[in-house]
This record gives structure tokens, sequence and C-alpha cells, in this order.
């Protein structure tokens, strides 16, 4: 738009902002409707205009929604920004009370597209969402709008499939090392999830360099899965026990200590572990492998702990609870092990970091275990012990905890910051698949509606190009 444009558009909607309030309308009727046909076309075809800030932006959406003009992309990017609240930004939470309240309305009375982008952000908004797959949401969207940039469409349905082909061929070989574990035979008693183990790392790095550190992490999360269960449901306190004495050693000379399932285990995990270190030798990046491996350690005490708790019969309080479930979550393992095949960016520092209880960590693992027992009951039940509440008044008690932690993640994004960006992307978009599976559903003991959809829609579903 031109200077001389630029300047009409200016008057013209001053002029129709300023006739009502001077109680002018009926006079200049005719005048302000083609005023406002021309504020819509402008809006319609996303033209850009200067000086397009907040209070520009906001009067334009008053006047056409006043006027009966049928505008809901104001409110939905309204909406999408309140997700980056920060704590005591009260202005921007009854911004997202009143967006959430208007596009529900609106979501059943406009056409689409913009029908599926409103119901989309309803579910799950941008900031929340995993990064692949609003970028195939977004194919369909744009395809419907009728982009006019037809090249910009092409290339991203064939980046879309280019990468996908990748990560089908990366799916396959770890879904052989897993079949030569022998899983259904040797641990037929644990939950077979690798490739919704899969799907969490890919939901964290999808871009093809990340491959060796996708292929390893993924690894690592099945290992803590297969864990998990051994230490949950069937190890005896014993044999947990002595389990848990041998992984601290981390050390060939105590595999025949064990029993025979937790010598498969044991044996694995010390090879999957010793591949990746030989990797990372040949960069200099081998304290990378054996920070993860004490992130390990650490994982079977926290573990161990638990398996006391059941054997006892002991329900903790809210305070003892929680510094043990946060580890035991799992999520301070992977975000330590997705860093380990990382780029340069990530130094000992970052590492040192993530060791000492960032306060970004601290929040993701507080909405992973907090989402995760709010389908269980198990953080409930601590908190309505420790508070004598009833279990609703629990419940929003934890949907609050969830809440501020996501103002926390907000927080340590704003910058200067105290890890490189790759790593604070790592850890959100590892939140994000978390937030993806558990929203209402028990996504991991039982595979949820969410995660079957999401995965089909990665890695088996085409995009026609």
């Amino acid at each position: 738009m031109d200077a001389g444009t630029q300047q009409e558009y200016e008057e013209l909607k001053q002029e129709v902002r300023r006739i009502p309030t001077l109680r002018c309308g009926l006079t200049f009727e005719k005048e302000t409707e083609e005023a406002l046909q021309i504020i819509y076309h402008h809006h319609c075809n996303h033209i850009e205009i200067d000086g397009d800030d907040l209070y520009t932006t906001a009067i334009r959406f008053r006047l056409l929604r006043e006027h009966g003009f049928d505008v809901h992309c104001g409110m939905l990017e309204l909406y999408e920004a309140a997700h980056f609240q920060l704590h005591g930004e009260n202005i921007l939470e009854e911004a997202l009370s009143f967006t959430t309240f208007h596009l529900k309305l609106a979501e059943t009375t406009v056409d689409y597209p913009i029908s599926t982008q409103i119901a989309n952000a309803l579910k799950r908004p941008l900031r929340k969402s995993v990064p692949r797959l609003i970028a195939r949401s977004y194919i369909s969207v744009y395809e419907a709008y009728g982009t006019q940039d037809e090249n910009l469409m092409k290339f991203a349905k064939l980046d879309f499939k280019i990468l996908q082909h990748l990560h089908k061929m990366e799916i396959n070989k770890i879904h052989r090392w897993w079949k030569d574990l022998d899983v259904a035979t040797d641990f037929s008693f644990i939950r077979d999830r690798l490739v919704e183990c899969y799907f969490w790392m890919l939901g964290a790095y999808f871009e093809p360099h990340y491959a060796v550190a996708r292929t390893f992490v993924t690894k690592v999360t099945c290992l803590v899965s297969i864990l998990d269960d051994i230490y949950d449901a069937y190890g005896t306190y014993e044999e947990l026990e002595i389990f848990t004495k041998a992984i601290q050693r981390w050390d060939t000379n105590y595999i025949d200590l064990l029993p025979g399932y937790m010598k498969l285990w044991y044996s694995e995990a010390l090879n999957v572990y010793e591949d990746m270190e030989d990797l990372m030798s040949k960069e200099g990046k081998s304290y990378r492998v054996q920070l993860a491996i004490e992130a390990m350690k650490r994982q079977s005490q926290v573990y161990f702990v638990e398996a006391k708790w059941l054997h006892e019969n002991y329900i903790p309080t809210m305070a003892e609870y929680m510094p043990i479930a946060l580890v035991s979550c799992g999520y301070w393992l992977i975000t330590i092990s997705s860093f380990v095949g990382m780029e340069d960016s990530i130094t000992k520092e970052t590492f040192n970091c993530a060791f000492n209880d960032p306060k970004i960590i601290r929040a993701s693992s507080i909405i992973c275990r907090l989402m995760s027992d709010i389908v269980s009951h198990k953080a409930m039940e601590c908190y309505m012990k420790q508070y004598g509440v009833s279990m609703q008044e629990a419940y929003d008690e934890l949907y609050k905890q969830i809440n501020n932690a996501w103002k926390d993640i907000n927080e340590e994004f704003l910058k200067p910051t105290a890890a490189p960006t790759s790593a604070l992307n790592r850890i959100l978009n590892l939140e994000r698949v978390i937030d993806l599976l558990y929203s209402g559903e028990g996504a991991y003991t039982e595979v949820g509606e969410s995660a079957k959809t999401s995965i089909t829609a990665l890695l088996i579903d085409s995009v026609p190009i």
C-alpha cells in the first residue's frame, strides 16, 4: 500500500470510528457502509497496513464486528497470544476467558476453514501444539483458503513428504532393534509403546540433522518404559533392591547377580549407552553420555522409593511425594537424554544447568507429573490426605499449578535466556507432546485417541502433492 492510499485508509477508519460517537450515523449511513466494505476488504485479503499495532487492530476488529461483518481472526489471534502470559498479567487472563467464550460461540456459526482453525485452537492453542502436527494441519487449512502462493504450498507438501519418509525409515530401524530384544517374550508384562516413544521424540525434534539424537533418546525412553513396569508392576521388593544397587554400579560384573529378565534389561542398557558413547567420543562429547547415565541412575533410585511406598502401603504427603514424583515421571531424564546427540550449542554448562533443577525443567516436570496423576488420581490422593479437601478441590488446585507452570515456561523464554534456545525448544516441545497425550486421557497406560490420530497423521497418512 503506497503512502497516499495509507493516509486515505487511516482517515477513513478514523471517520468511521468518530461518526457514531458524534451521533451522525444516520446522516453518513451510506458513506459509513462503503468505508467499512473497504476496511473489510483489506482485512480479508491480509493487505499489510503500516502502523498495524494492537490499537489499530483492536479498532478495526471492533468496527467490523459492531457493524455485523464476520471477522474472527482478531479474536483467534488474541486467544493465541493470551497463552504466552506471564505471572501477574491479569489482563491476558481475562482476555483468555473472553476469547474462549466468544470463539466457542463462533465455532458453530462460521464457515470452513476458519471453523476448523477455531476448533483446533480451542482444543490445543499453538503455544501447546506439536510443531510437526501444526504443519500438517495448516497445509489443509491454507489450501482451503486458496492461498495465492502455490509454490510455497508445493514446497510445504514436498518437505513434509520427504521428512515423513525419513521418519518412517528411522522407526523401522528402531523397530528392528526392539524386535531383536524379543520384548514380547522376555518382557511380556510390559506396555509395548515403541511407536509412542518415537512419536514423543519426533515431537521434540523432527529435523533431519537430529536423527542420531532422536534414535538414541527413543531407545532410552523405551528402556525407561520397561524399567518403570519392572519397578511398578513386576519385580519383587527384594529383586528391586538388588536391581537398584546394580544400576548404581553400572558395571557388567553385576549382571550375574540379577534375575533373568533384569539381566536382559541391564545388558541392553549398557549396550545402548556404550554405542552412543562411541559416537560422541569422536566429537569429544563422551561426557554427555556419562551425564545421561547419571540421570538413569537417579531414575532407578526414585522408582525404588515409590516401590518402597507401595510395599509398605504408605501414602506420602504432597511435600514428600512431589520431589520424588517430579523425577519419576521421566521428564528430567528424557530432557537430559535429548541433549546428548545435539549440536555444539549444547555445552557442559547446559547439562550442569539441567542437573540443578532449573525453573523451566521443574515447571515442565510439574505439568508432566500432574497431568498424568490427574488421570490416575495419584497426586490428588496425596493432596486430599495432606489438606483434607474434596477431590474437586484437589483437582482445581492441581490444574492451577499446571497453569502456573506454563507461565514459568513462558518466562524462561524471555531474553536474555539462561540456556541456549536450542535447549529451551527441546524442553518446550517435549512438554507439548505431554499436553497432547495426557489432556483428558491416560494415554500411556492406555493409548488415547489423540495419540493414535497424531501418529497416523505424521507417520502413516500421506500428503497429496
